[in-house]
This record gives structure tokens, sequence and C-alpha cells, in this order.
């Protein structure tokens, strides 16, 4: 899997994990339908965790994680993976704090 890049410089967690999932479907050339029915999970829950819009508990990630034929970890990692490069192109725009020691 590639890493995934979400433009939103503050992005929450869940659209990383919604990008990251839905591009593994996309890769695998799967439907959401054919994806949800694996999973167990409806349709619309599984759009709306693609999306970013719902935060899946630990079960149904592994659920759907299992459905794409990917482990937890490997989707955590590429999670973590896009977090670090959106983190790093926050700080380099970041100002920066001077310390001025006050007069005595």
């Amino acid at each position: 899997m590639n890493s995934v890049t979400v433009s939103n410089e503050a992005t929450l967690l869940r659209t990383h994990i919604g990008s990251t999932l839905r591009q593994a479907r996309i890769s695998q050339g799967r439907t959401l339908r054919d994806v949800a029915k694996s999973a167990r999970v409806s349709l619309g829950y599984l759009s709306e965790v693609e999306r970013g819009q719902k935060e899946a508990s630990s079960e149904l990630l592994n659920s759907i994680c299992q459905a794409l034929n990917l482990t937890l970890l490997t989707v955590i990692s590429e999670v973590s993976i896009a977090l670090h490069t959106t983190n790093s192109n926050i700080s380099s725009k970041a100002p920066s704090l001077t310390v001025v020691e006050a007069a005595a």
C-alpha cells in the first residue's frame, strides 16, 4: 500500500483511517457493497467511515480490515505515515517561538 495524503492540515484521525481504507478497497477493485457485506457492516456506515464522518470502533475497524485482507497493523502503519507527513508540513509552516529573558 502507498501512503495516504489528506489535504486538510487539521485532519482528524478518522479521516486518515477512512482514506487508507478507501485506497485499499479501490486498489483491490472492490465495491463498497462487497466490502460492507464481507465486514458485516451497512454500506452507508462503511461509506461514512471511508469519508471520515464516522469513527469506527476497534471491533468494526478490525472487521473492515479483515474484509479487505489487511491487518489492523498495516492500516495503522499507513495512517501513522500519513499523520507524520501532515504534521511535518504543518511544522514547517508554523511560526517559531523565541524565548527572551526579562531585563533585571
